[in-house]
């Protein structure tokens, strides 16, 4: 499996004083579904092991880690008999015993089960310990609705109470929202308010049945990495590549900084292991030098939170 890494941070462009704290070195696998579960777990398993033997503390993974993409066709009735308890499937349980066997954290994505009468489940993403232990669950808060990629027919969105938990670990805070959610300002802006210095956007982006000329990745790309200068936060973001169904994935998963460089990216049809070492006090500088969550005007932003016409608006 290919191997991409940026083991010594770039120069914090805004900072003053010299910077005294120890990188935390980060691994992402971009990997392809397999029909085969063996292959599925065997691709994912190296590439945890290889990110963890490079030194990363804690490895992200796609969105829908184990699952097929189910979103590329309408679903029938009851789509959430497909979904997994997340305390007992499978995710969770392979989460866990990559994360013992490297002595990593291991951060995964799945089709959370509902218990709710409409038959639609949670996209949730989460992070387990070495010792299996889940230490973080976030849920999918906004949810696509169009061609290729019907994700309503499936999911709900999460609750808007606790909507944008931050999570402490390895002396790090990081925010875990999921792919859609990564198109979103409001996402970025609420994780930095709350002082997440890492967002991690586990993804299954790719083409667009409707318009297969149309390549979303720069349009993708420019956004995240945007989002991540507007509110100096580090972004992780791993898509899986390969066609599945309508869909051909794009790759392209990466690693940016708060200054927007790209520290490492996969490619658009290979399954990779990033690794890249983060220096987290490059939010502090940034945010010190152009300092937007101070100089906010929440009290002109009442538009923002004003009810939408939503008719037949796209995803």
């Amino acid at each position: 499996m290919l191997t991409i890494t940026a083991l010594t941070p770039p120069e914090s462009l805004a900072a003053t004083t010299p910077s005294t704290s120890t990188p935390l070195r980060v691994g992402l696998v971009q990997h392809r579904w397999h029909e085969d579960q063996d292959d599925l777990y065997t691709e994912l398993s190296e590439g945890i092991a290889s990110a963890a033997k490079l030194g990363a503390s804690v490895v992200f993974l796609p969105e829908l880690t184990l699952s097929r993409y189910p979103a590329s066709t309408p679903a029938g009735d009851n789509p959430g008999r497909e979904a997994e308890d997340l305390l007992t499937g499978p995710t969770l349980a392979f989460a866990a015993k990559a994360a013992a066997a490297n002595q990593v954290l291991v951060h995964a994505s799945l089709y959370e089960r509902s218990e709710a009468e409409d038959g639609l489940g949670f996209n949730t993403a989460i992070l387990v310990s070495p010792e299996g232990e889940l230490l973080a669950r976030t849920r999918k808060l906004h949810i696509p609705v169009t061609a290729g990629y019907y994700e309503d027919t499936y999911f709900r969105g999460g609750p808007a109470q606790d909507a944008y938990p931050v999570h402490e670990a390895l002396g790090a805070k990081f925010g875990l929202p999921t792919c859609w959610d990564e198109w979103f300002p409001e996402v970025a802006r609420a994780y930095s308010l709350a002082g997440a210095q890492v967002l991690v956007y586990p993804t299954a982006i790719g083409s667009e049945p409707d318009h297969p000329n149309f390549d979303t990745q720069p349009l993708w790309q420019q956004v995240i990495v945007g989002n991540g200068i507007a509110n100096g936060t580090f972004m992780v973001v791993p898509n899986r590549h390969g066609s599945e169904g309508l869909i051909t994935f794009y790759g392209s998963s990466f690693i940016s900084d708060p200054y927007g460089r790209i520290l490492v990216q996969a490619p658009r049809d290979e399954s990779a292991v990033l690794v890249a070492d983060l220096d987290l006090r490059q939010r502090e500088d940034w945010l010190a030098l152009f300092p937007f969550l101070a100089t906010r005007r929440p009290d002109t932003y009442s538009a923002l939170t004003a009810p939408v016409n939503t008719v037949g608006a796209n995803r």
